[in-house]
């Protein structure tokens, strides 16, 4: 179980390793052949991932940036399968206004703090704390402890050779192009407020490091302690980030780089890895879980979650899956059932009273809504602007090639409102099908300009289909039907290579149009993945 210890916060009370975790392989092998596991082990959007282990279960979360609720909370018992359980937050940080980064879930005594970050109102990006009783929450926000000039982020606790708790965080003066800078500064014995002054622990002064040094992960391990960090662009199309490590004998330094830094880049199947943490299984394994964008869906599905092993060398440096990048495929943690393919999809019919995890919003819109006797009946909040979308509910794509469809009740001819279906990057950029005033309207969103593309009679009945396919993330074709088994398509297949934010992918949404308190009723929605090809 990992333990904010004299051997790092998260690390766990004891982090040697047998000798055999010094060998490519580790430890030796099963009689039989482990199972394999296939990345992304976490499927969808879900960048800068933080884990722990709390007796033989594993917990996560990772960023949600623009997207509410705040930093998902995901479980697992074998590091390979994942469901989500809820969030953070289930509603936004009172304190900030947005950009909710690099959640860190660590484990002190018999509490649970989850170190964030968030943009102050009318402030700099700032590093907050929230604490909980058990791992799933709830979590009690206890706001921001520093919030830097030029923003403060990437928040990891640890402990120093002397037992002592510390925050290391980045300094984001690459966002002033100042170089950036790794701090570290005491904590409180309840980790939740700093004291003393900061140190610093190094900053970008490599070509591979680019402009950034971020991400920063400590492992103790024997007389070292180990930094993982990451360097250069994290995100977007023209992304070049890469991991790194450094070691030292002490926490404050003199930290050296590995001079085979990036330790893990690049390869054919993925790019950009990267922002990870990392967690030691029951066995004395130690694996890291980061990011990285498949090379098929991109910046369209997002940075995704990927696993792989950490071994130790006799040099006592790490490498991870011996220097040739993220793995597709690789042995399962000892255990683990092997990873399967049928979670891209999913399916929710609304049933029972509460919404399914996975449900995202606008996080400085977030509607009104309730399940209610086989329907989700979402709705626009008095006070928010009068828009063109009163209310937006979304799931994060997990392929770049899929169908995703709803039932819904079409509203009524006079009723001044429209419900649909669309692809949406966020409130500046989507595409969409809605259904409203007897009409069928295809529309897009583009950088905040609405378009109406066409518009055309709308099937006849108080029950209507739509659907939205997508090939390569990027084109999609709307359609609509009365059955849910045939279709008839509407306009042409668009293009929406502007879709994804920068450090975001693309969701599938439903749509909710009219005044601010417009409301529509919605049966089921599903979203199933093309096969993939063979």
């Amino acid at each position: 179980m990992k333990r904010f210890s004299n051997s790092g916060w998260r690390a766990g009370a004891t982090l040697a390793l047998a000798a055999c975790l010094a060998m490519p392989g580790g430890p030796a092998a099963a009689a039989d052949a482990p199972a394999e596991y296939t990345n992304p082990v976490i499927p969808g959007d879900h960048p800068d991932p933080s884990i722990i282990r709390v007796g033989k279960d594993y917990w996560a979360t990772a960023t949600s940036s623009e997207w509410g609720p705040e930093f998902p909370l995901l479980h697992s018992t074998d590091l390979v399968n994942w469901e989500q359980t809820g969030s953070v937050f289930p509603h936004r940080p009172f304190w900030a206004v947005g950009n909710f980064w690099a959640p860190e879930i660590s484990q002190f005594k018999n509490r649970f703090l989850v170190y964030y970050v968030g943009r102050a109102k009318n402030g700099p990006l700032s590093v907050a704390v929230a604490v909980a009783d058990k791992p799933e929450g709830p979590y009690i926000d206890h706001g921001p402890l520093v919030a830097q000039a030029a923003g403060s982020i990437d928040p990891v606790p640890t402990r120093d050779e002397k037992g002592n708790p510390w925050l290391i965080w980045k300094e984001d003066g690459n966002s002033v192009k100042r170089p950036t800078i790794l701090w570290a500064q005491p904590l409180n014995e309840t980790g939740t407020k700093l004291k003393d002054s900061p140190h610093e622990l190094f900053h970008n002064d490599t070509d591979w490091e680019g402009a950034v040094v971020e991400g920063p992960f400590v492992v103790r391990r024997g007389d070292w302690f180990y930094l993982f960090y990451s360097g250069a662009g994290c995100c977007g199309p023209g992304c070049n980030y890469a991991l790194g490590v450094a070691r030292s004998h002490h926490l404050l330094g003199p930290w050296e780089k590995n001079p085979a830094n990036p330790i893990l880049a690049g390869s054919a199947q993925w790019r950009c890895p990267g922002h990870g943490s990392i967690v030691n299984d029951p066995q004395g394994r130690y694996w890291l879980l980061y990011h990285a964008y498949a090379t098929t869906g991109t910046v369209f599905t997002g940075r995704e979650a990927l696993l792989d092993e950490v071994v130790f060398g006799a040099d006592d440096w790490p490498s991870i899956n011996r220097g040739r990048g993220p793995s597709t495929h690789a042995p399962a943690p000892a255990g683990a059932v092997a990873k399967q393919q049928d979670d891209r999809g999913f399916h929710d019919d609304f049933s029972g009273t509460e919404l399914k995890p996975g449900w995202e919003w606008p996080q400085d819109r977030e509607p009104s809504y309730r399940v209610d006797a086989g329907r989700l009946v979402l709705a626009g909040v008095a006070g928010q602007p009068t828009n063109t979308l009163a209310a937006v509910m979304a799931r994060a794509t997990r392929s770049a090639d899929y169908t995703a469809t709803v039932q819904l009740d079409a509203p009524a001819a006079n009723a001044g409102t429209a419900a649909g279906l669309a692809a949406w990057g966020d409130g500046a950029n989507g595409l969409g099908l809605a259904v409203g005033g007897g009409k069928l309207t295809l529309w897009r969103r583009d950088k905040a300009k609405p378009a109406q593309i066409t518009q055309v009679d709308a099937p006849a009945g108080g029950t209507v289909w739509l659907r939205v396919s997508a090939r390569g993330g990027s084109r999609y074709q709307f359609a609509v039907g009365t059955d849910g088994e045939h279709w008839q398509s509407v306009g042409q297949e668009l293009s929406g290579p502007g879709l994804p934010p920068w450090d975001r992918g693309v969701r599938i949404a439903l749509t909710v149009a009219g005044a601010p308190t417009a409301e529509a009723r919605f049966q089921r929605f599903d979203f199933v993945p093309a096969p993939a090809a063979k």
